[in-house]
């Protein structure tokens, strides 16, 4: 590899030496005429229409890209704040892709109205306060209005109020998994720390706190669809990011530190499952696996699993080291009362203590 790249290095600088050797050769200039080596008018109406080629190309190519890979779209959010957030990325992506196509328009046409032409001379112009002012008020309001509309979102998103029902929810991360703590009949979270991690204590309660006796600590987290989520957020070890996609909701996990953020469940695990969407996208990613299996079989290997149903899972989005791309856990949006059954059939940390 490293021959490889200094071959590389070697062949790019022969490629400058060349290229300045010809800026050498034109500075010189040519009082023979026309030596190949600048432009005429049939190279100018070459370029002119090759500009205006790719113009062409590279709109096809956009629309084709939000066509073909519109299908990785995540669906729409399972959560209550998801809306504001895949509205303000829509608004965004909209401007973006009215500017990029008024701009490249305007780039490639003048590119080939104005081609250089024998005895066509360019208009100079010193400057022009009118078109400074507004090619930089323009972006200048554009702009400004699209971060404060983005301010105020994340304002409402994360300046949260809580609910007095809220359920409490400690995610803790350690590479390279995650471990959720849940309050209990209290709804307080016990004391925490690192110095308390001893045996099956690896979250670090403290045995002392009365108010983490009653805590449950599961490895699949379980949300009551309709109500308020609230998230603290502790790191074991190194820089982890909690991260929800189908919920919107992501918040770095940093050692020594608890962050939080909060959202509401509106779509249960169950009725995800059912919309055409999802249906659509499993059936695809079985026919994927199947494909891969065979090539398996064919090898003496085994065949991969089958996956035929979606869940929601929680993902690290730091990378934070070899098996990060394996950090995740699962998460059940479930009715209020399958969650309290299931919440009732979990020991409290007192009773793991004790066993």
């Amino acid at each position: 590899m490293t021959v490889f790249l200094v071959l590389i290095v070697i062949a790019l600088f022969a490629v400058a030496i060349w290229q300045m050797s010809k800026i050498y050769a034109l500075s010189k200039g040519n009082s023979q005429g026309d030596n190949g080596e600048v432009a005429n008018g049939k190279d100018n109406r070459i370029n002119a229409k090759l500009m205006v080629m790719f113009m062409v190309f590279l709109y096809f190519l956009m629309f084709y890209c939000f066509w073909h890979y519109s299908k990785f779209y995540l669906p729409e959010a399972s959560s209550a704040h998801g809306s504001k957030y895949d509205n303000l990325m829509f608004i965004s992506i909209a401007l973006i892709m009215v500017v990029q196509v008024i701009t490249q328009f305007l780039l490639h046409f003048f590119s080939y109205k104005y081609k250089g032409e024998k005895g066509k001379r360019a208009l100079f112009y010193a400057d022009n306060d009118k078109l400074e002012f507004i090619w930089t008020i323009i972006p200048v309001i554009v702009l400004a209005g699209l971060i404060i509309y983005g301010l105020f979102t994340w304002s409402d998103i994360m300046n949260f109020e809580e609910d007095e029902d809220a359920l409490v929810v400690e995610l803790y991360a350690q590479r390279f998994n995650w471990k959720a703590r849940y309050a209990g009949d209290d709804n307080i979270l016990g004391d925490a720390n690192v110095r308390f991690i001893e045996g099956i204590n690896q979250l670090g309660i403290d045995p002392s706190d009365t108010d983490g006796s009653d805590d449950v600590v599961t490895t699949e987290l379980h949300l009551p669809v309709g109500r308020q989520v609230v998230f603290k957020l502790r790191s074991q070890d190194v820089l982890h990011s909690a991260y929800m996609p189908h919920f919107r909701a992501q918040m770095n996990v940093v050692p020594g530190m608890i962050t939080q953020f909060s959202f509401t469940p509106t779509v249960t695990t169950e009725e995800i499952r059912e919309t055409d969407y999802m249906q659509e996208k499993m059936r695809t990613i079985q026919q994927i696996r199947n494909e891969k299996s065979k090539v398996l079989v064919a090898k003496g290997e085994p065949a991969l699993d089958s996956y035929d149903e979606f869940d929601y899972y929680l993902l690290c989005n730091k990378i934070c080291g070899s098996s990060h791309y394996n950090m995740q856990m699962k998460i059940i949006v479930e009715t209020q009362e399958e969650y309290d059954e299931w919440i009732k059939g979990q020991k409290t940390f007192a009773q793991s203590m004790t066993e």
